[in-house]
């Protein structure tokens, strides 16, 4: 029962961190509380043939760490199908269709909205991701959100609506919730606004054969027996030379502790001593995003016959955003909607019929009648899973960077934090938890 290091999660950051501290030699364990390993990447499997990521599902360029795991463990990728025309609906008007990242807007709103992208990957330069709360105007762009910048920024009401729906795909929370400065950090952290919307050359460019949780099994596997499944940490004790980590079925000692787990539910855990005061309430001052992903299975991708592509964006019903989810061959149809922010709020309060129902209609409007018939259709919410609290990932309200944001990778005692939250670079996706994870790994490994 005694280790070199505990791990508490067993999602791509302590998985990551796992396989550094086995390439050194380490005893080591990872306690993961739910019954399964990937955290908020989990894939379902339909049948012999069809799957749906209800979790994390795609990899693009720059994502270097996660390509090189996969290619290791001889797991393929394929490209994000995006042949054809994209279709947009305003409102309740017409649902018109074009190519290209901007959808159709009137000039007014097409030049200001392509503006507000360049000025905030302009400014998303001056951004150190390691220390975003240093920048020259941080307590400026701290004080406001995202919407306060939007609506000084863009006069047209469609052309804020359009980065208003953009904004919640990319961080499942409505653009009044979160920093300004949070929003150019997140940007920095992947690149540029553009790479974060776009498909080609984008952080959607390519899905996971099998799944994106299949590189987490196949971590998982190489681990064998130092991954304990529904082990929930209650207490975290500290001593001078040792840590005792204690679950709902047992007690475990180790020198050093990474927890790789959300934010948000670090404060369940009882430390002794107490976490540091600023990181308590920097943790706690982290909520989740809040993401419902719908699918409806069809015989074929019936869309791709009218040259659609499958990706659609609206503001009329729940889902804004919808993409082709479809297996790489095509044998299956698969149509994919987000519901985001306040949308998921409201959708989860609907019974399962109606929630059926609302998207199907919304398929219906965007890619014709044939959508109703489908031959399944599942939906799957992130805010009400116990060891997730939300998704895609925590983000950074007015005024949490600049005042407490300096302690969220900063070790406490034999304690070290890893998580997608943790990390510099892709900070809430998959390559962001690996990074985080193997930073973490390298953190302990001298004391150990």
């Amino acid at each position: 029962m005694h280790y070199d290091v505990i791990i508490i999660g067993a999602g791509y950051s302590g998985l990551a961190a796992a396989l550094r501290l086995r390439e050194a030699g380490k005893k080591f364990l990872v306690l993961e509380a739910r019954d399964r390993v990937g955290g908020r990447v989990h894939t379902q499997q339909i049948d012999d043939h069809t799957y749906v990521d209800l979790g994390a599902a795609w990899v693009g360029p720059t994502q270097d760490r996660m390509y090189e795991l996969l290619k290791e463990r001889g797991i393929t990728t394929f490209k994000t199908y995006d042949q054809g025309k994209s279709t947009l609906q305003f409102d309740a008007g017409k649902v018109k269709t074009y190519k290209g990242l901007i959808p159709p807007l009137p000039v007014g709103s097409l030049l200001t909205l392509d503006r507000a992208i360049k000025r905030i990957n302009n400014l998303s330069k001056s951004i150190d991701p390691a220390q975003p709360w240093r920048a020259d105007q941080a307590q400026k762009w701290d004080a406001m959100t995202l919407q306060a910048w939007l609506d000084k920024n863009l006069p047209f009401r469609k052309a804020r609506e359009l980065f208003k729906i953009a904004a919640e795909s990319i961080w499942a929370a409505d653009p009044n919730e979160f920093s300004f400065l949070h929003a150019l950090f997140y940007a920095r952290s992947g690149r540029d606004l553009d790479t974060l919307m776009n498909i080609e050359n984008g952080a959607q460019e390519e899905r996971i054969q099998g799944g994106a949780q299949r590189l987490a099994l196949k971590m998982a596997e190489e681990l064998g027996e130092a991954i304990k499944l529904n082990e929930v940490v209650v207490s975290i004790d500290q001593r001078e030379d040792e840590v005792e980590v204690t679950t709902r079925t047992g007690n475990y000692w180790s020198k050093k502790v990474i927890v790789a787990i959300p934010p948000l539910l670090i404060p369940r855990i009882t430390f002794t001593p107490e976490l540091p005061t600023n990181q308590r309430q920097l943790f706690e001052r982290m909520p989740m995003g809040n993401v419902f992903k719908t699918f409806a299975i069809y015989e074929k991708p019936f869309w791709r016959d009218k040259n659609l592509n499958g990706l659609a964006v609206t503001n009329n019903g729940f889902t804004t955003v919808t993409f082709d989810n479809s297996p790489e061959d095509g044998s299956r149809g698969i149509l994919m909607g987000f519901v985001l922010a306040n949308r998921a709020k409201q959708f989860l309060n609907l019974p399962d019929e109606e929630r059926k129902a609302t998207i199907l209609d919304s398929f219906a409007r965007l890619f014709g009648e044939e959508s109703r018939q489908a031959l399944q259709y599942l939906d799957h919410g992130w805010a009400g899973e116990e060891f997730s609290g939300g998704c895609y990932a925590a983000f950074m309200p007015t005024g949490v960077w600049t005042s407490l944001g300096s302690n969220i990778r900063t070790p406490f005692n034999h304690v070290h934090w890893a998580g997608t939250e943790t990390a510099t670079e892709w900070n809430g996706y998959m390559e962001g938890a690996v990074r985080a994870g193997e930073r973490a790994a390298a953190e302990v490994l001298p004391f150990v």
